[in-house]
């Protein structure tokens, strides 16, 4: 709203300068970048991110498969990755298990895991991940989830828009401000001088 007010401001007004009307049409255009250009590049990076991680989760569901294992020990360290599915973060609170569960083709696995569950005592019962071997793995993504990274993605590339065009926006000025001083010292190098002096008759 400033730059269109800008704009015509400086439009009619007698001591308008060159330079104050481009600045004024610099931030207008910059303006309308921010305005339409930056949401509309969000909304294109959105759109693919959400297809690549809808794609993902394709197909992690479709090689991933919820099992129950049954707890025989604790386990002295934990593993690299989670395999509780009732935990949607992998940062929660686990423990870490040596369980037996069966793979999809009904084959005897045993392995550790991690575990939200507060039953850890052997005999007890919890939930996990394999993949289609029967290897422990980490939860698939859900769409929901996918949905909500692929919009942070858009709003990040819509941020980042706005503030490369800020930047430019801000150079073009600043070199406009500096061309202008520069040619005041110019203009004023030439007429200092004899400033005041003329039609003195000194």
């Amino acid at each position: 709203m400033r730059a269109v007010t800008g704009v015509w401001r400086w439009r009619h007004n007698p001591l308008r300068r060159a330079t104050d009307r481009r600045e004024a049409w610099v931030a207008l255009f910059a303006l309308l970048l921010m305005v339409l250009a930056a949401p509309a590049l969000g909304w294109v990076c959105g759109s693919y991110a959400d297809d690549a991680l809808q794609e993902s989760v394709r197909v992690q569901q479709a090689e991933r498969r919820a099992t129950t294992a049954v707890v025989l020990r604790r386990a002295p360290r934990p593993p690299r990755f989670a395999t509780d599915p009732e935990v949607s973060s992998e940062h929660g609170s686990q423990t870490p298990v040596v369980a037996r569960w069966k793979a999809p083709d009904g084959t005897a696995r045993r392995g550790t895991v991690m575990t939200s569950s507060r039953r850890t005592t052997p005999g007890s019962r919890v939930g996990i991940w394999t993949d289609l071997e029967g290897r422990p793995a980490t939860r698939p993504m859900d769409a929901p989830t996918a949905r909500t990274h692929a919009v942070l993605a858009g709003l990040g590339a819509t941020m980042l828009a706005v503030g490369l065009i800020e930047g430019v926006r801000q150079l073009i000025v600043r070199r406009m401000v500096r061309g202008r001083y520069t040619r005041i010292d110019q203009d004023w190098a030439k007429t200092g001088p004899d400033w005041g002096r003329t039609g003195t008759g000194s």
